[in-house]
């Protein structure tokens, strides 16, 4: 049986065994639909959830083959789906086709029949996680020739079917091809790379640039990004991905920031979910860190560390200035790889508490290959303006949630 805490399920679908990861939404004539990238298959699954106790798959959308297709965003009756090689491990064929790489830009007005556009190429790496919250702009995670990792890049799509390169930020040391290298202490750091997406609010992009910390950028003139802070964590907090996600809170002055759980049985630094005051954006601090979910009573093992898989946070709830989605004010929504969904209440923000959870049982069937023990691993988490949350996991389908607060 699941664990949870003041969380029910209140709907499933297995997705035809292919598990999602990234999710975006729009609501069209009352209608609301659920868009997914996936893990171990190349292409977006759409999912209609008026009805979010029988969600229903609409259509799946094949990508090109071998290719990563992990983000995807829904704006404005746009979509934007990222193009990238699977890493090593990852379930991509070394001897097969080569990656598709970039991203795509798609009409979805007519939300379960998407008609793409246009295809953006950085001409190296592709894209990982990028920002779009309508308009014309689309902030993106690219690795272009030259660079080391990944950096931050405006694409204007004033006309989607002909996206332009704007403007461009990386972390001094990224650009070998112009002779430049990291500093003595940058080069310590296991990986300075953007791992997206910014998160825009205000013309300020909070960008998670992995062992960089949360790089604070002005981006009111979107040709020329200007560098406003640093707040660096790492060390002695995080994995090698130490800043993962930056979400602001623009009515609270606060950011929810927090790293990715990477290696298994927790054999790296503590991985960690904190709120940064931003009062003032060129002296960003962190006021405090959130608990670690503790086992609940009776779970079958004495600490999710034992448990195998990673345990740690992962995805927030991003609602970016979407009207279908529920803002992130009092509660946080978090995916926990083995430690599910875990729900923290902030009103009181020097003074995180955990509010609710929901853990999953275990798959019984695997799907990919990862985790090494074919545990429980929670993935991305979206909530809508209904109060429903939906959450994908490693090896199983789409979790439909309810939290009771």
């Amino acid at each position: 049986m699941p664990f949870r805490d003041r969380v029910e399920l209140v709907g499933y679908h297995d997705l035809d065994k292919r598990p999602g990861f990234k999710l975006a939404m729009q609501e069209v004539d009352d209608r609301w639909y659920l868009y997914l990238g996936h893990l171990w298959h190349s292409g977006w699954s759409i999912l209609d959830v008026t009805d979010p106790t029988r969600p229903a798959l609409v259509k799946w959308l094949a990508s090109p083959p071998n290719t990563w297709t992990l983000q995807v965003q829904v704006a404005d009756g746009l979509m934007v789906t990222s193009l990238e090689a699977i890493l090593p491990g990852w379930g991509g064929n070394p001897s097969g086709p080569t990656a598709a790489e970039g991203l795509l830009i798609w009409d979805v007005s007519q939300p379960d029949d998407p008609a793409l556009l246009s295809h953006w190429s950085t001409g190296r790496g592709g894209t990982h996680r990028n920002y779009f919250d309508g308009g014309h702009t689309i902030h993106a995670c690219a690795g272009f020739p030259g660079f080391l990792g990944n950096c931050y890049t405006t694409i204007d799509i004033t006309q989607p079917d002909r996206p332009q390169t704007g403007g461009r930020w990386w972390w001094p040391g990224q650009n070998v091809d112009a002779g430049e290298s990291f500093s003595e202490w940058d080069a310590q750091k296991t990986r300075i790379s953007l791992h997206g997406g910014a998160y825009v609010e205000n013309s300020v992009a909070f960008c998670p640039w992995s062992a960089g910390g949360m790089v604070v950028l002005d981006v009111k003139v979107l040709s020329q990004p200007q560098l406003l802070s640093v707040l660096n964590v790492s060390p002695p907090l995080g994995s090698r991905i130490a800043m993962h996600t930056c979400v602001p809170l623009a009515d609270r002055g606060l950011v929810v920031v927090n790293s990715e759980a990477l290696e298994e049985r927790c054999r790296e630094p503590l991985n960690f979910v904190g709120l940064v005051d931003i009062s003032d954006l060129r002296a960003p601090h962190m006021i405090s860190i959130f608990p670690l979910p503790m086992v609940p009573p009776g779970y079958p093992v004495k600490s999710f560390r034992e448990k195998g898989g990673r345990f740690g946070p992962h995805n927030q709830h991003q609602p970016q200035h979407q009207a279908c989605l529920a803002p992130s004010d009092q509660y946080i929504y978090l995916t926990y790889f083995n430690a599910g969904l875990q729900i923290f209440d902030i009103s009181d923000p020097w003074n995180p508490r955990a509010a609710g959870c929901y853990i999953p049982d275990d798959p019984i069937e695997r799907l990919g290959p990862l985790p090494n023990d074919l545990v429980v691993q929670c993935e991305d988490v979206l909530v809508d303006r209904r109060g429903f949350i939906y959450m994908t996991e490693k090896n199983s389908g789409l979790y439909v949630l309810r939290f009771d607060h």
